[in-house]
């Protein structure tokens, strides 16, 4: 990893779970998942907390040196959640979602039936606080991982819920495998893979 690029501590998950949400305020999924609605930091940061505390033992969270952007992967074999996980972080994402919980599981059955089986790192989650968008972060997180995978040769794997970053997926070797449009009227996403180098 470069020097501005480092692994997430357990105590900077707060720190990394504001960023975060700060970066998914006006994403399309989250917003559906949440009923339109739009979010408060405080309410949206427990979630990406969650995911931190998941994906931390694994290695693969990682910040910038200020906090203004984050990336959470899943190495090779850790990509789906146990289910385990999902009923110990039941309370969070009950008070994020009320009763759209279940059917919000629903979405993550969809996504987990479409994913790659080959191995792979996934992304995901990458976001960058919008007071420091256009500013490389994005690019600095996804770089060293990239690498990572061309040294072992393994693929990458993300999800991407705006079209308008999937060009910048692109520069890194990201080809769309396919689109999908969640039920219930929601927003469609790029499933987009990457070959090793």
């Amino acid at each position: 990893m470069p020097a501005e690029i480092r692994n997430v501590t357990a105590a900077e998950i707060p720190s990394v779970s504001i960023a975060l949400a700060k970066a998914f305020a006006d994403d399309p999924l989250k917003l559906f998942l949440t009923g339109g609605r739009t979010l408060s930091v405080d309410r949206a940061a427990p979630f990406f907390r969650a995911f931190q505390e998941i994906q931390l033992p694994h290695g693969h969270v990682y910040t910038t040196a200020g906090f203004e952007a984050a990336a959470i992967w899943a190495p090779p074999g850790q990509w789906k959640v146990p289910f385990s996980q999902v009923l110990r972080k039941s309370p969070t994402f009950l008070r994020l979602y009320g009763w759209r919980f279940l059917p919000n599981l629903q979405v993550l059955s969809e996504l987990e039936k479409l994913h790659p089986r080959e191995p792979h790192y996934y992304l995901e989650i990458i976001g960058t606080d919008p007071a420091y968008q256009g500013k490389g972060f994005g690019s600095k997180l996804m770089t060293p991982m990239t690498e990572r995978a061309d040294t072992e040769g393994v693929g990458m794997y993300l999800e991407s819920s705006k079209e308008s970053n999937v060009a910048f997926y692109g520069r890194f070797g990201f080809v769309t495998r396919q689109t999908m449009t969640h039920r219930r009227k929601g927003p469609q996403q790029w499933l987009m893979w990457r070959d090793p180098r």
